[in-house]
């Protein structure tokens, strides 16, 4: 992997429509229990969108229909690699929501309308991100 790759993640918003309203899923992040989305390091063979999509069934139990184009970019600390590490996110609408999924037992997953998920989320350009999104 180039140093470049290794400093890029892929993340992906997952959202879905209940009646007339939009609903964000966020799950806990492994380590520390607070609230994120879906992601992780780019993967051979995928693009970043379709990485963000794997993801969001590894950790959230969620399959849909990914947005090939990034809704944006936000940068969060990683403390265990000392660095500063870009995420590009990807917008997911969700059609399917698994009981059973790889990381099932690790974390959990609430949906909650925009407002109230960015409420919930540590850094800045994400919780942005998430209150805006229609």
């Amino acid at each position: 992997m180039s140093n470049q790759r290794n400093l890029h993640q892929c993340a992906a918003l997952c959202w879905r429509e209940i009646g007339s309203e939009v609903e964000i899923l966020l799950i806990t992040s492994r380590d520390t229990g607070r609230w994120v989305i879906p992601k992780g390091w780019p993967m051979d063979g995928k693009t970043f969108a379709e990485a963000a999509a794997q993801e969001a069934w590894e950790e959230a139990g969620v399959r849909g229909v990914v947005h090939p184009i990034p809704l944006g970019r936000y940068s969060y600390w990683k403390p265990q690699l000392h660095k500063h590490l870009d995420v590009s996110v990807f917008a997911l609408n969700v059609k399917e929501v698994a009981g059973s999924f790889p990381e099932r037992g690790q974390r959990k997953r609430i949906w909650r309308p925009p407002s109230n998920a960015a409420a919930k989320i540590a850094e800045n350009a994400l919780a942005a991100m998430i209150a805006n999104f229609v």
